[in-house]
């Protein structure tokens, strides 16, 4: 957009030249693209950053002239005579969404001859980038781009019967002829003037062909209105159709303005078109929005600028915004006017220090502030050597957080397990990411699934990641998650035999990451989660506490994710890892004394546990045991039915002297009284 300086000068007085205005204004933060001159006049064309809307008024821009300039803003005067009737008597308004128009008046102007404007009138549009039309469209532009309000003049006796304005969001389906001669489907949410139900302008963007003003308009009715910049923006861009009013609309506009802009569009009227301003304004407000008070603190002024300004100076320029303010300790509560929508905090106010300071008058210095030495978090070292050290067995993977709640089926998990209560996605992609994860295990199987069906039979990946629990209204709960699925078999070379990769392989790799961490005193308990094979799967537990669950996939699982060979997984609690495991690696001195190896074979009921029997020996056998491993287990001829043979190998020794028979065959028999009278043991 172009403004006359001439035109400017009529607002404000101002000796600079045209290059020095446009240098002034674009060190103020008002960017102008450049000056184009002619004969009697030069245009600055402007080059607004969005958030200095209220400059595409003349009258605006004049202000920031004032500002700088240090004088005052001369307000045209306006002029005009009303008659004796009522506008109450010829129209009616009604909002019915004001969160879309929160302020709609109107003026009526009757009699009225429409004609060429005046050439005065032609050139300042011109200037502008606006071919004038007639007098009654010329002056409701020429308004607009004084003071940045747009208008709109309907042909008052195109009005339906009912005289009355209704403003409101269109019906689906709903229909408008625009003055640019295209017929315009409408959206629910489009705004829309209407009268007697009827759309006569689509809201902020342009009017109807059904009231347009013509050689044959004798009355005009006046539109100046607040609409919402966001929904005028989605009309413009859904309807393709950018008019100047639509452009000052979705910049923000003065609610407080519209009284003035459609006084000073009557008055012209009465003035150029010979009209009769009938007397009032039909002015709907429903809830009238008080003016933004900020605080404006001088030190903090200081602080963001580096500067020392003193609290008068910053006054002044408080002053010279003509922004009304008071002093409270010290403070300035500033009162914000409301052609400036972009003032709503206090870093806005400092923000128009500086501009009037002068960006050119605050130094240039280095930041300053206590630095510090970057590094890892013990945890964050922790996930680190987790990471490490899983690497060298399996590869690593990771999987979208978001997936799909056919997954929870496709698990097998109960309709009250935690595992379903997940966090929504409230604008997935698609339904195949739109809850967040509970757990890893969907992700990793549906890679060992992909895998497969390319002919990648031999499979061993991690992942570590973190799973989400739904927490009521407030924030999930975050966790922590180390996962590893393993299928098919190593493959072989000349050191190594061809091994399965099943359950007590993936048990090795566990227990070798938790000698790792220097986590000790394991013990397994049976697990029943519903995506495991049920007898094969354990929960991993030190010193009573639940490390995670290590298990072979349920057939079933399997099958729904199509993966044919036999599939294990485990699933850690990194949190847990972390608060057990020992940062400082305790050192033994070897003893030096031979070990003596005892194996004892038992015969108990087919429902006791190994773990059960190692625990009993384990506490037997006191200082004296340094291991005990399980060799065998039978069930069959030569054992009573319902029974099972469990045979131990163990190890005893001690770091002070060699031990006798007499004391190891002390041990054992407290060891065998001890699983008699817990598990009914008998030996075999």
């Amino acid at each position: 957009m172009g403004v006359s300086i001439n035109w400017l000068k009529e607002y404000v007085d101002f000796t600079w030249s045209p290059e020095e205005t446009a240098h002034r204004l674009t060190m103020a933060g008002i960017a102008i693209e450049g000056v184009e001159k002619n004969a009697d006049d030069s245009i600055l064309e402007l080059d607004l950053t969005p958030n200095r809307g209220d400059c595409l008024g003349v009258i605006n821009l004049a202000r920031e002239i004032a500002a700088l300039n240090g004088t005052d803003l001369h307000m045209p005067e306006i002029e005009m005579r009303e008659n004796q009737a009522d506008i109450n008597d010829y129209i009616k308004v009604e909002i019915a969404d004001p969160d879309l128009c929160p302020r709609y008046t109107a003026r009526l102007i009757k009699n009225i001859t429409v004609g060429p404007s005046p050439q005065w009138l032609q050139n300042k549009l011109l200037s502008c980038g606006i071919n004038p039309i007639n007098n009654i469209v010329d002056i409701t532009n020429f308004v607009m781009v004084e003071s940045n309000q747009p208008l709109h003049a309907f042909d008052y006796d195109l009005l339906g019967e009912a005289n009355k304005i209704v403003v409101r969001r269109a019906q689906a389906g709903e229909k408008i002829t625009t003055l640019d001669d295209v017929e315009r489907e409408l959206e629910e949410e489009m705004l829309l003037i209407t009268d007697n139900g009827r759309p006569i302008a689509i809201a902020g963007t342009m009017g109807g062909q059904n009231t347009e003003i013509s050689a044959k308009t004798v009355n005009v009715l006046l539109e100046s209105a607040c609409f919402k910049g966001t929904s005028i923006l989605k009309t413009s861009k859904k309807l393709s159709l950018r008019s100047d009013s639509s452009i000052r609309f979705e910049k923000g506009s003065d609610i407080n303005g519209l009284i003035y802009a459609v006084n000073r569009a009557a008055a012209l009227m009465q003035e150029l078109g010979e009209g009769e301003i009938v007397a009032g304004i039909c002015d709907c407000y429903p809830q009238p929005k008080p003016l933004l008070q900020v605080v404006l603190r001088p030190e903090r002024v200081n602080y963001l600028l580096g500067i020392s300004l003193e609290p008068a100076q910053i006054k002044e320029y408080i002053a010279r915004l003509k922004f009304k303010y008071d002093e409270e300790a010290g403070n300035l509560l500033v009162t914000i006017p409301s052609y400036r929508p972009d003032i709503e905090m206090e870093v806005d106010l400092i923000e128009e220090v500086a501009r009037l300071h002068g960006y050119e008058h605050i130094p240039a210095t280095l930041p300053t502030g206590v630095t510090t030495q970057g590094g890892l978090t013990l945890f964050q070292q922790f996930k680190d050597h987790l990471k490490q050290f899983i690497a060298g067995t399996c590869f690593e993977i990771v999987n979208y957080s978001f997936i799909s709640p056919r997954y929870f089926d496709m698990l097998l998990l109960p309709a009250e397990s935690r595992m379903r209560d997940t966090v929504r996605v409230a604008n997935p992609l698609s339904d195949e990411q739109s809850v967040m994860r509970t757990l890893l295990l969907p992700g990793m199987l549906d890679t060992v699934s992909r895998n497969l069906a390319r002919k990648n039979n031999n499979l061993a990946f991690f992942e570590m990641g973190t799973v989400f629990y739904a927490q009521g209204e407030g924030l999930p709960v975050e966790v922590q998650k180390l996962g590893a699925v393993v299928a098919g078999r190593l493959e072989m070379n000349w050191l190594k035999k061809d091994i399965n990769m099943d359950f007590y392989y993936l048990k090795g790799v566990l227990e070798n990451l938790l000698c790792s961490l220097g986590i000790d005193n394991l013990s397994w308990l049976e697990a029943n989660d519903s995506y495991y094979h049920p007898g094969r799967a354990a929960v991993v537990m030190s010193n009573g506490k639940a490390l995670g669950t290590l298990g072979e996939i349920h057939p079933v699982v399997r099958q729904s994710f199509d993966i044919k060979p036999r599939v294990c997984a485990f699933d850690l609690d990194v949190a847990n890892l972390f608060a057990l495991s020992r940062q400082r690696v305790m050192m033994e001195q070897i003893a030096r004394y031979p070990a003596v190896e005892r194996d004892l074979a038992i015969v108990v009921d087919q429902q006791v546990k190994a773990s059960e029997a190692i625990e009993i020996i384990r506490e037997q056998g006191k200082d004296l045991l340094q291991n005990t491993v399980i060799f065998d287990i039978y069930a069959g001829e030569q054992v009573p039915a319902g029974c099972k043979s469990m045979a131990f190998k163990m190890t005893f020794q001690s770091g002070d002297r060699t031990l006798t028979e007499a004391e190891v065959a002390a041990r054992m028999d407290e060891i065998m009284a001890e699983l008699k009278n817990k598990i009914k043991a008998t030996l075999r």
